[in-house]
């Protein structure tokens, strides 16, 4: 069946030569697919213009790039909002733990930092054998504590049962930093494998997703070079024919003007 050199473009309804427009069987998959989405009575028959088909392929480039910018957006509001829960909220331990201590608590802290220290051990030698020099030698005439030193066993009993519990109300409080530390240890681990896990699905999301789109686009960027090329190799072909006709062979130029001398003669 001969096709009609001119053709009605299904989407403006003007008329156009074949050279203008292409026919919907001839077009990719995808743009098919998208002119048959917006035209529902097209047929593959059915002819299109450049100047509609261009348009299509625009449309269908801004929708690409919409999907995909929706899909960033929609995983970026994701993230914040995995990461505004209190799931994931780091606690500052320095202001939980000594921003509201108490004149005991840092008591306690002071204590407990000196009698784990050599100066604690040092003073407490010199005490001792001061103590022990004194009463034995009867230095200054002093005598309070004679052989075998009962009031020092009192005395070093004595501070041992009151050093204790204020080491152990100093430890308690580092046993609450140790459980801050673990919780802020644990909220860290998870908001990693949160990111960690929006990672991948950013790298999913551009593996099944962008780069199919982004070689849909090349693809219809080659479409559109191609119908360029084409168009120019028409230009030029019908430039060439009317050149050819104009030429004229030089021995038959010739031959012609010798004819009209002889018959002049």
């Amino acid at each position: 069946m001969a096709i009609k050199k001119n053709q009605i473009c299904i989407i403006c309804g003007n008329r156009f030569t074949i050279m203008e427009g292409l026919f919907i069987r001839d077009l990719s998959d995808l743009l098919k697919g998208q002119v048959l989405k917006t035209n529902s009575y097209a047929k593959d028959s059915s002819f299109i213009c450049l100047k509609d088909l261009q348009k299509i392929r625009i449309e269908r480039m801004q929708t690409v790039i919409d999907q995909d910018l929706k899909i960033d957006h929609d995983m970026s509001d994701k993230l914040k909002k995995e990461m505004s829960k209190d799931t994931y909220v780091i606690t500052n331990i320095n202001d939980t733990i000594y921003g509201k201590r108490t004149t005991g608590q840092k008591l306690a802290d002071a204590v407990a930092k000196f009698g784990g220290s050599w100066g604690f051990i040092i003073t407490f030698m010199i005490i001792l054998v001061a103590w022990m020099t004194i009463n034995i030698v009867h230095l200054f005439g002093v005598n309070f504590d004679p052989y075998p030193f009962i009031l020092l066993n009192l005395f070093l009993s004595c501070v041992a049962a009151i050093q204790a519990p204020i080491i152990m109300m100093s430890q308690n409080r580092q046993a609450e930093r140790d459980r801050f530390d673990s919780e802020n240890d644990y909220k860290t681990n998870m908001k990693s494998e949160m990111e960690i896990r929006l990672l991948h699905e950013k790298l999913d999301q551009l593996n099944e997703v962008k780069w199919p789109h982004i070689l849909d686009i090349q693809k219809m960027q080659i479409e559109v070079l191609s119908e360029i090329e084409n168009e120019i190799q028409s230009l030029q072909a019908s430039n060439e024919k009317p050149k050819e006709r104009n030429t004229r062979h030089p021995s038959r130029e010739k031959k012609r003007e010798y004819d009209k001398s002889a018959f002049e003669h």
